[in-house]
């Protein structure tokens, strides 16, 4: 038993040896210092391959296959830059993979939804919904696509907020684009008095919009009738716009002009009107 002690004992020594410990970390200090000089290195490779490929591409490739190839090849970078340092610092990248291979079938399976993002990404790259810069409506949610990178698309809304949408939320629902076709109309709805003259409202309209530049003569504005009610007639006002970014800000102007033209105009603007009819309720008495 003593001797078994005695051997575990010289063992701990061999070890825990100031000479030997010394060696051991000056060695692992040496290694770190190495895989942090690559990995800086390669972290100056970047930002002069940014460089160049922004001098090269900016002019000749728009700016959502710019800030694609972009993204890819900064990760590319640095995963080369990672496995060069791992295997500098004397970790060797293969046994470490074939090693976490049941590990890492267990964080496949985690991480599925960030790989369906990434292919997602690179499908909205090829199909093209939209582009950086483009007003879109993503179930419900409005606003500028500021930035699409391999896990989300970035949209800023016009309060001000940035929402992250996740790329296969992008893929698999449908998105409205506001700026993908050249020109977009604008609907105003109003509704005017059974006896109101229609041809009198629709002169009103209509010279709302051709006395206003920033609406397009062709294709021409036009007001029609959408419904005949009981109490109202619905019309719409319908005006394509030539610069369709300003489609917020011109549809709250015409339509505030569009009340105040007709109310100035005497026509009659009728709201929802509730009648009450009184009903009288008779008993009858039981017979005794």
């Amino acid at each position: 038993m003593s001797n078994f002690i005695a051997t575990i004992l010289n063992r701990l020594g061999d070890v825990f040896d100031p000479q030997a410990l010394s060696k051991l970390i000056v060695g692992w200090l040496m290694n770190l210092i190495v895989a942090l000089a690559i990995m800086v290195v390669f972290y100056l490779l970047w930002l002069m391959a940014r460089w160049g490929m922004r001098i090269a591409l900016r002019t000749k490739v728009d700016a959502t296959t710019f800030s694609f190839v972009e993204t890819t090849a900064k990760f590319s970078l640095f995963i080369i830059g990672a496995i060069t340092a791992l295997d500098s610092a004397g970790i060797k990248t293969s046994t470490l993979l074939t090693s976490l291979g049941i590990v890492g079938l267990t964080i496949g399976f985690a991480a599925r939804d960030a790989l369906s993002n990434l292919i997602s990404g690179i499908l909205i790259f090829i199909d093209r919904p939209f582009v950086l810069g483009d007003l879109v409506e993503v179930e419900g949610v409005y606003g500028k696509v500021e930035r699409i990178t391999l896990r989300s698309t970035r949209v800023v809304t016009s309060d001000g907020r940035m929402l992250a949408v996740p790329n296969t939320e992008i893929v698999n629902k449908t998105v409205a684009s506001y700026t993908n076709f050249p020109n977009l109309r604008i609907d105003i709805a109003v509704t005017i008095g059974v006896n109101e003259d229609i041809q009198k409202v629709r002169e009103l309209l209509l010279g709302l919009v051709k006395a206003d530049p920033a609406f397009m003569a062709d294709p021409p504005p036009r007001a029609v009738v959408t419904a005949l009610n009981d109490y109202n007639i619905a019309m719409e006002l319908q005006a394509w716009i030539d610069d369709e970014r300003q489609h917020v800000e011109k549809r709250f102007e015409l339509r505030e002009k569009v009340f105040n033209t007709l109310n100035e105009a005497g026509v009659e603007l009728p709201f929802e009107i509730l009648q009450l009819q009184p009903v009288k309720v008779q008993m009858q008495k039981s017979e005794a």
